[in-house]
């Protein structure tokens, strides 16, 4: 491809880091070594990259792996379906993620700290492959890279205290139907009613145990015991029949990925 054709392309891109200054220094990186990059989205974690990558379908997503909640490898499978052409470029501080298969050359990665002369290969591999995205050559990476023995991490959130009023109550985390957010609070949403934690949602994420909590909406956490079925409609979207509530949660399209296999 020429470079006058190259510069005709409208390049786009989000980027999914939920360390802000990290977040700040790769897109004031980006902008120093890709001048033409039209930068959509700057999302500080995975659930924000997913409806980003809805909204916009980039060109390229660069997606710090290790992310509370959504981490940028759920990101990146979901991305199949939700922008299939996005090409894919892990940030990671983790360099046994930096295995053979990101030198295929279908998926690249940057080691933080990231330097000018990597993210310079990385910008020209982009310009090169766009367009040519080789999703069969991801889904075997993602497949791997979960595979692969995580990190020592501290264990799960088991219990929380959470209010009702002027009543302080000590609630099993497993017992918790769902958490919705509520302004810089979560309303903790269990069989018996409701209570009200004083911790914002995505801290929550941190801490719960991904694979029995899921985000399915920017605002809502559901523990995956509690959910009785998923419906799907026409537009993509989904709603959550919960075992022991009435109500139905909304699971808004970008997420509806990560149920693809329930």
């Amino acid at each position: 491809m020429s470079d006058s054709t190259m510069s005709e392309r409208a390049f786009t891109c989000v980027v999914a880091e939920d360390e802000s200054l990290l977040r700040e220094s790769l897109v004031k990186q980006l902008r120093d070594a890709w001048p033409e990059l039209q930068i959509v989205a700057e999302c500080e974690d995975g659930a924000s990259a997913l409806e980003a990558l809805a909204e916009h379908t980039p060109t390229v997503a660069f997606l710090d792996i290790r992310m509370p909640g959504i981490t940028g490898l759920e990101v990146a499978a979901a991305a199949a379906q939700v922008s299939p052409r996005t090409q894919v470029v892990f940030v990671t501080a983790y360099d046994q993620y930096a295995i053979d298969a990101f030198e295929r050359g279908a998926v690249d990665y940057l080691l933080k700290p990231i330097s000018p002369a990597r993210l310079s290969t990385t910008v020209q591999r982009l310009k090169e492959r766009t367009g040519n995205n080789d999703a069969a050559v991801l889904a075997d990476l993602l497949q791997r890279l979960g595979a692969r023995p995580a990190a020592a991490a501290a264990p799960p959130l088991t219990w929380i205290t959470a209010s009702a009023g002027r009543e302080t109550r000590l609630i099993l985390v497993d017992e918790v139907a769902y958490f919705r957010a509520d302004n810089k609070y979560t309303t903790v949403v269990t069989a018996e009613g409701e209570a009200l934690l004083r911790t914002p949602i995505r801290e929550l994420l941190g801490v719960l145990d991904p694979s029995t909590f899921r985000q399915i909406h920017r605002s809502t956490i559901v523990n995956l015991k509690a959910i009785a079925g998923i419906v799907r409609d026409d537009t993509g979207r989904g709603t959550v029949r919960l075992k022991s509530r009435p109500e139905t949660l909304p699971v808004s399209a970008p997420f509806m990925a990560l149920f693809r296999h329930m």
